[in-house]
């Protein structure tokens, strides 16, 4: 008898990329439990039956960091001028505003573009607990729940990163505006997010939100919850220099001294943004194998700051990309910015390659929401994947070999023309084949909370 996963769908693509060059005619088989089954080069021609993708094709993009109701600010807060707190203000007003049900027709249109743009996997940032004065739903976890739904109908996978937030400052009690996000405690976070189960499509982590958000006596209960679980662990660190003045006022300490003194960091952990960091807060976070997801979009839309990305990942902590506040969805741009801004500050080029870049966007990405088996097109994967146009306005001209930089460097999320996940066609030709108008699902899901 044999053993081997019964093939149930091949796709011919015109060029692969296969994490360390670009190969031109694969054949990928799928199998019944939405894996690659087997993956040929030198099929010069699509065999018999197979779907054909030209183009470049790309294991999915992990989106390692998202605030999906955020999408709803896109515009608004680019009016005027301001700092990250100001935009905070304007953000707190549509979280106030939020339901289970206005939350998932949002997010299942959030997610739909983040599927457009080549997007098979999102680590959702949830803070939105309860209701708008803090009182819990019938279901403790209704806006977790409208979340994971959002994204199933959405055609992609979810990381949940059920978020303890639980003070606005250190030792300040929740603002008006964040009562909704507070458990009361750790203990009272931990048996609620408790109650959530992973599913096909879904996994379930945690998140500290920040050593302002979690009394440092409660970081751990968090930091054991994910232990417990082999969950991944996500934490804001260092994105403003006043989270790093107020911290040291507290304890005499940075944030990531902190966290290490607490259990925090490890190789589950990822730090999102470690934009303000000391030299002993790199060698700590690289030490421990902590990684590190760079949100470059929002960073410089918030005026946050350049992290030092670079010195991070030569210390031991692996990059991964996130849109974050969605200024944009594209995590081509996430992976292009972190170079191109590196060599704004430092006046060099080429710090990290094509390869890496999308290494970061993908497999690394994928690993840093606990999903070590997506991110790479290779036997035994999920087969998850997108496709890149070769022949648009912005990719046409350079050899196909030189794919993964054309991606990288000229591509856009309006180049991707397929996207593929766990196997069925989510993305095709350019359109969502779930939700077929992708803009009036946003449209209509952000006036609902505007108003």
């Amino acid at each position: 008898m044999s053993l081997t996963p019964r093939t149930v769908k091949t796709y011919w693509l015109e060029h692969a990329w296969l994490g360390t060059h670009v190969e031109p005619g694969v054949a990928l088989d799928v199998s019944g439990d939405g894996r690659i089954a087997a993956l040929r080069t030198g099929a010069a021609a699509p065999p018999p039956g197979a779907e054909v993708l030209r183009g470049l094709t790309l294991p999915g993009l992990a989106n390692a960091h998202s605030h999906a109701f955020h999408r709803a600010l896109r515009g608004t807060v680019q009016v005027g001028s301001g700092t990250f707190w100001t935009w905070r203000d304007v953000m707190y007003k549509v979280a106030h505003r939020l339901t289970p049900e206005t939350y998932h027709d949002l997010a299942r249109a959030v997610y739909a573009e983040m599927a457009l743009a080549g997007i098979t996997n999102v680590g959702e940032f949830h803070y939105l607990h309860h209701q708008a004065d803090g009182t819990p739903y019938a279901d403790p976890n209704a806006m977790g729940e409208a979340l994971i739904e959002a994204a199933a109908a959405a055609g992609i996978r979810i990381t949940l990163l059920d978020t303890a937030y639980l003070s606005s400052g250190f030792g300040q009690a929740p603002t008006e505006h964040q009562r909704r996000f507070s458990d009361g405690t750790a203990d009272a976070w931990a048996e609620r997010a408790s109650a959530l189960k992973p599913r096909g499509h879904a996994l379930i982590g945690a998140a500290v939100h920040s050593v302002r958000a979690v009394p440092a006596d409660q970081l751990g209960t968090v930091a054991r919850w994910a232990e417990d679980r082999q969950a991944p662990l996500h934490v804001h660190l260092s994105e403003q220099t006043a989270e790093n003045d107020a911290c040291r006022a507290a304890h005499g300490c940075t944030p990531t001294r902190l966290l290490a003194d607490h259990g925090v960091l490890g190789p589950r952990t990822t730090g999102v943004h470690n934009t303000h960091l000391t030299d002993e807060d790199i060698a700590l976070l690289g030490a421990a194998a902590t990684g590190t997801c760079m949100c470059p979009t929002t960073e410089r839309d918030l005026a946050d700051g350049i992290g030092p990305a670079v010195r991070l990942q030569q210390a031991g902590s692996p990059l991964s990309l996130g849109s974050d506040s969605h200024a944009v969805i594209d995590l081509l741009e996430e992976a292009r910015a972190m170079e191109l801004d590196e060599r704004l500050r430092s006046r060099t080029r080429g710090h990290w390659t094509a390869n890496a870049l999308l290494t970061a966007a993908t497999a690394d990405g994928h690993a840093a929401l606990g999903l070590p088996d997506a991110g790479r097109l290779e036997t035994g994967a999920l087969a998850d994947f997108t496709t890149v146009a070769l022949d648009s306005v912005r990719t046409a001209g350079p050899l196909p070999r030189l794919g993964a930089e054309t991606a990288v460097f000229a591509a856009s999320a309006a180049d991707v023309r397929h996207t593929v996940v766990g196997g069925r066609h989510i993305v095709r030709d350019g359109a969502h084949t779930l939700i077929p108008d992708v803009p009036s699902a946003l449209s209509a899901s952000i006036a609902a909370v505007r108003t």
